[in-house]
């Protein structure tokens, strides 16, 4: 029996080695999915709202005792009062650092509007849709069941696909060929408010040759990803007043301006019929070159049927392309308001009309640039910016008034394609999985843009869950393949030398 354990022993040191081929990884993987899934439904349970510090604090316990199981050590550092958890496995301070950034939150959820209980009550659901239960996984694993809960893929799934890389490297007694640095953000659906002075605060603790994030999902055709930016994000409130209180619209419809048909009437203006944005000087400074077209059209897209699956007819004119268009910033309405609706509506005339915007950045185009040109559209078209609620002498001097409260989120970020990271990443991603592909930046926003600039690293993203995962909405999902090929990618990853 000694005999076995040390001809076993032997095989753990040498046969596996520091670089698992693409077999070694299948196999771990696969013996080790079962009980990831039971850590995983375990961690999902734990409501993670980031404007709630009890729910950050749990989720920072939990994670705190994960990472000291593994056999990290682990610091909470603090920013403006905000916690975040840093936690690192020193191989040996000769070799390089990476960084790798999780995300913790998830968005607020309307249980209500869930097809189960409870967000985070777990449900398994097969490819039909219909509830599985946890104990089928006993005997087989359906690649194709999703797991139902808010941060399932945004973003605690990627998350623990990391941890259970981690497990699985610990079990068979291999160590990276470099340093692992790890960041927890617990606000990050926030917009990270404060991530920017922590990075600085904390410039040498984080300091890393190369910065892996493990957010954000795959590309449409749900093949495994690596993406080397992201847009970056700004908000505004636009709020035009009317009278100073609602009033019945049969005593004064004909005679007090509506506001809402104001709004309505400035926000139609900022795009044309095809979707683009005509404010003068939107898109300035982004040009598409002929080798960003070539790379577009490398990546497996087919419109029509991303317009049959979103449920369009057709796509805006921004761009040639899906890829294209998410190269250029946008402009949206992400609500709107003015009185009452359904139920509770009434004859009345609103006394002010809001409308919440957002506008997705590229680095060619700053947040506060966007914004001036917002505002210098709405002067341009008869309305008086005021700071708060119109005073009774502004009332009877301005015929349009408004407030324009603006936000500066996350920036944008953009990496070479042909750096070092990306072929380093690259490299592994043919030890983990059949195909792959490469995509200059995604449509949504990550807060990477503190790191990259304070620490002078490049960032890229490992992209795992399904694009149909309804992120930020209700009835989140995770299809179990994707977490599976995530482990897959996350092992290659932590044994691709440097």
């Amino acid at each position: 029996m000694k005999i076995f354990l040390v001809i076993l022993l032997c095989f753990n040191l040498s046969a596996w080695g520091q670089k698992l081929s693409k077999k070694e990884i299948q196999d771990v993987t696969k013996s080790d999915l079962k009980n990831s899934l039971e850590t995983f439904r375990e961690f999902l349970k734990l409501p993670n709202d980031g404007n709630y510090p009890t729910q950050i604090r749990t989720n920072l316990t939990w994670c705190e005792a994960t990472f000291k199981d593994l056999g990290f050590k682990t610091q909470e550092i603090v920013s403006d009062g905000i916690p975040h958890l840093y936690a690192e496995y020193i191989v040996n301070p000769s070799l390089k650092n990476v960084l790798f950034y999780l995300q913790i939150d998830g968005q607020p959820v309307d249980s209500t509007a869930w097809n189960q209980k409870s967000p985070f009550e777990p449900v398994l659901k097969n490819k039909e849709g219909k509830e599985v239960s946890w104990l089928t996984l006993a005997q087989s694993i359906d690649l194709d069941y999703k797991i139902f809960a808010r941060s399932a893929s945004d973003s605690k799934g990627p998350a623990m696909c990391f941890i259970t890389a981690l497990k699985s490297l610990k079990k068979l007694n291999i160590k990276p060929e470099y340093n692992i640095k790890v960041i927890m953000d617990f606000q990050e659906e926030l917009s990270s408010p404060t991530i920017a002075s922590l990075v600085k605060k904390h410039r040498t603790l984080l300091d890393a040759d190369r910065l892996v994030i493990m957010d954000g999902t795959r590309h449409i055709s749900n093949i495994p990803t690596i993406m080397f930016g992201a847009r970056g994000i700004a908000t505004a409130t636009l709020t035009v007043f009317g009278a100073k209180e609602n009033l019945h619209s049969g005593q004064y419809g004909n005679y007090a301006p509506n506001p809402a048909f104001k709004l309505a009437k400035l926000l139609a203006g900022m795009k044309d019929d095809d979707g683009r944005v005509i404010i003068p000087g939107f898109y300035d400074g982004v040009e598409i070159t002929a080798a960003d077209k070539k790379s577009f059209a490398e990546i497996p897209e087919n419109m029509a049927d991303l317009n049959a699956e979103i449920g369009i007819a057709e796509a805006e004119k921004v761009g040639e392309s899906y890829q294209e268009a998410m190269q250029f910033p946008s402009l949206n309405i992400r609500g709107m308001r003015a009185a009452w609706v359904g139920k509770e509506v009434r004859t009345t005339i609103p006394n002010m009309a809001i409308a919440e915007l957002d506008l997705r950045l590229v680095p060619e185009t700053p947040g506060p640039r966007q914004m001036d040109l917002i505002r210098k559209y709405l002067v341009n078209n008869g309305v008086t910016l005021i700071d708060s609620f119109p005073t009774d002498e502004q009332r009877a001097k301005y015929k349009t008034m408004a407030t324009f409260k603006q936000k500066e989120g996350s920036l944008p970020f953009r990496t070479p394609m042909d750096s070092e990271i990306g072929s380093w990443l690259g490299s592994a991603m043919l030890r983990a999985v059949d195909q792959h592909i490469k995509v200059r930046a995604t449509g949504g926003s990550q807060p990477m843009a503190s790191f990259i600039e304070t620490l002078n690293v490049p960032a890229v993203s490992l992209r795992i869950p399904n694009p149909d995962n309804n992120i930020h909405g209700p009835n989140e999902n995770i299809r179990i393949g994707n977490y599976e090929e995530g482990i897959r990618m996350v092992l290659a990853v932590l044994t691709q030398k440097l």
